[in-house]
């Protein structure tokens, strides 16, 4: 049967065999209609786990593509989407090597972009929300402005019956239209790590673009603990909080700018300032033990 919709789906990984595998497994495991064509692109940033040679050996299907071990996920993103996008599918799928989908999920987010554009949204994204594995709690999916004075303070929108109109996304889980990337193109090289999936969906929307969360969970994606890993952890010194902001996974200046400045207004340099005065301050509220090592 010839194919009525072919999805290309884009993931990246590095050193996450098992997490790896359990991701592709569940993503081949969907339920999905006879017509509806599923192509993988997976980067492997470099990895030394043995993960593409257990990809090889289980997925021969998976289209691998190969990192230097710098990419990480805006990067690894960046560079399967643009290999996918030189063959126009009809849809794509970022899906994070860590988010386990339902066996109905990309049918759910599928027949989701289906009926919005017969409603007229044409150019629309489609963001699933993943919830803890454990605690069930919401970690990932679409996110809502809240804020009337910072154009970048945002909520995460717990999924409903019905599909819900946000401002940006998480990339965990996220289909788009052909339509979609023709008019916004790939993820920002500017961005490293992080920050690329919230700007992505922040210009959609300045392109016309709509973004919509699908009705339910579409599968569970755990969140890392702050605790010693991440640089808003208020236990950690003030010295290695800074440390860990200017690492790759965290948030640094440069990219951050980038993201402010193209996203707010002329108060864009407070925006942008803020959360590295706000790193200050809850370290010193700590007092001595804030400033251990």
């Amino acid at each position: 049967m010839k194919p009525h919709s072919t999805i290309a789906t884009i993931i990246t990984c590095h050193n996450r065999k098992q997490k790896t595998l359990a991701s592709l497994a569940a993503l081949f495991n969907q339920v999905l209609p006879a017509d509806v064509l599923l192509v993988v692109y997976l980067v492997d940033d470099a990895s030394t786990d043995g993960t593409p040679e257990a990809v090889r050996e289980t997925y021969p299907q998976v289209k691998l593509l190969g990192g230097d071990g710098n990419l990480f996920w805006n990067g690894g993103m960046r560079q399967g989407f643009a290999e996918a996008m030189k063959q126009d599918y009809d849809y794509y799928l970022w899906l994070n090597d860590d988010t386990v989908l339902e066996p109905e999920a990309l049918n759910s987010m599928l027949a989701t972009s289906r009926s919005l554009a017969q409603q007229g949204h044409t150019r629309a994204i489609a963001v699933g929300s993943t919830r803890d594995a454990v605690t069930g709690a919401l970690t990932y999916g679409g996110w809502l402005r809240t804020s009337w004075w910072h154009p970048l303070h945002f909520r995460l929108l717990e999924p409903i019956a019905e599909p819900q109109q946000c401002s940006t996304m998480n990339g965990n889980c996220v289909l788009m239209p052909r339509s979609v990337a023709e008019v916004v193109g790939n993820l920002d090289p500017a961005f490293i790590h992080s920050m690329g999936d919230i700007d992505y969906g922040l210009r959609s929307v300045q392109q016309n673009c709509t973004v919509w969360v699908v009705p339910g969970y579409v599968g569970t994606c755990s969140t890392n603990p702050p605790e010693g890993n991440c640089w808003e952890d208020p236990n950690m010194s003030l010295l290695d909080r800074f440390k860990k902001v200017l690492q790759p996974k965290g948030y640094g200046p440069k990219e951050s700018k980038v993201l402010v400045q193209r996203h707010t207004n002329i108060l864009w340099p407070i925006y942008w300032l803020l959360p590295y005065v706000r790193l200050i301050l809850t370290s010193i509220r700590r007092g001595p033990v804030g400033y251990r090592g």
